[in-house]
């Protein structure tokens, strides 16, 4: 063997020492907070419930604090309860003791994040609560810290290792206190019964909104939906598909309900039967497949998809409410 051979081997062998290390260090990290998370969930118990009750009953706003890490795990505490129906906004607890004390008001609630308990930039915050008595939640990682004292509720984070030993830095204890606030917020989203279709209120953009979207947010309604009796003369039924550009038309009957639907392919597949001379009724597919309003989009493009049809009825009770055309789900960008 060569000294270049023997050279690139020995780097190979390096190389892997080094991928296998950097694994086993990832691995442990995520071990590690996994383990944290894990003890978390053992610990909830009373004061977690005091902490929803207080949150459920909040006539204002959760006013979510914390400084350095815990400051950037309480703004995605806010936001995730803001998006599931609890109105919440950050504070910076530096800045609140320059002026934005303001924002907090007496019917609003205060959830404060430092694992120590000490964090002094709190301090004035922490005491315009206990002034005014504005309801306040901790979470940290210290009993009989400052912060646990002057807490209304206490919820109080297991004693577990952070993943960085050799310099302790907030890495298992910002995870937990991560994962608490998403348990508070998912529990009181359950508490309120807060649907799916009012998640989309919140989340009209992007690919949320989107498979969130209803048949009713995107269906055409009123007289935009063609419609005719089952005795209408094919002249008629015909215009009535020319006019409204779904290629179809439905076909009601004397209750007022969808019967059936002439389509495009109803109009070729009749075409050598004196189709003219003839009624909706005599030409119209039966039972046609329709949706819910409430039902779904995507389930209405996977219908549309399947039977190869373009246009849907949403159906209520037997009545047609709207129609939905394919291009109407693509320019929601459903597909």
């Amino acid at each position: 063997m060569t000294a270049a051979e023997k050279s690139y081997k020995e780097s190979q062998v390096t190389d892997i020492d080094a991928r296998s290390r950097d694994i086993d260090s990832g691995r442990r990290v995520l071990r590690l907070e996994a383990e944290g998370i894990s003890a978390l969930a053992d610990t909830l118990g009373d004061t977690f419930i005091a902490a929803l009750d207080i949150l459920h009953e909040v006539k204002g706003r959760v006013v979510i604090t914390g400084m350095g890490k815990s400051g950037h795990v309480a703004r995605k505490i806010a936001a995730t309860m803001a998006s599931t129906g609890t109105p919440a906004q950050y504070v910076h607890p530096g800045e609140a003791s320059h002026g934005d004390l303001g924002m907090i008001t007496q019917v609003d609630v205060v959830l404060a994040l430092s694992n120590s308990g000490e964090t002094k930039e709190l301090r004035d915050l922490l005491e315009y609560t206990r002034r005014f008595s504005i309801p306040l939640i901790a979470i940290t990682g210290r009993t009989g810290s400052t912060l646990d004292e002057m807490a209304d509720v206490t919820l109080l984070l297991p004693a577990t290792p952070e993943a960085c030993s050799m310099t302790q830095a907030p890495t298992t204890s910002t995870t937990t206190t991560l994962a608490l606030g998403d348990a508070l917020a998912v529990s009181l989203l359950e508490r309120k019964g807060f649907s799916s279709q009012d998640f989309q209120v919140f989340h009209p953009g992007g690919k949320l909104g989107q498979a969130l979207l209803r048949v009713s947010d995107l269906m055409h309604k009123g007289d935009a939906v063609p419609l005719c009796t089952a005795g209408t003369p094919m002249k008629e039924a015909i215009l009535a598909i020319t006019a409204k550009s779904f290629g179809c038309v439905g076909v009601l009957d004397e209750g007022g309900c969808l019967s059936g639907v002439v389509t495009d392919g109803d109009l070729r597949r009749h075409m050598e039967s004196d189709l003219l001379n003839q009624r909706a009724c005599d030409v119209m597919t039966v039972d046609p497949k329709t949706i819910r309003p409430q039902a779904l989009a995507a389930e209405a493009v996977a219908i549309m998809n399947k039977y190869s049809i373009t246009s849907l009825f949403a159906v209520e009770d037997g009545r047609p409410a709207g129609i939905l055309h394919i291009h109407d789900c693509l320019r929601a960008g459903i597909v």
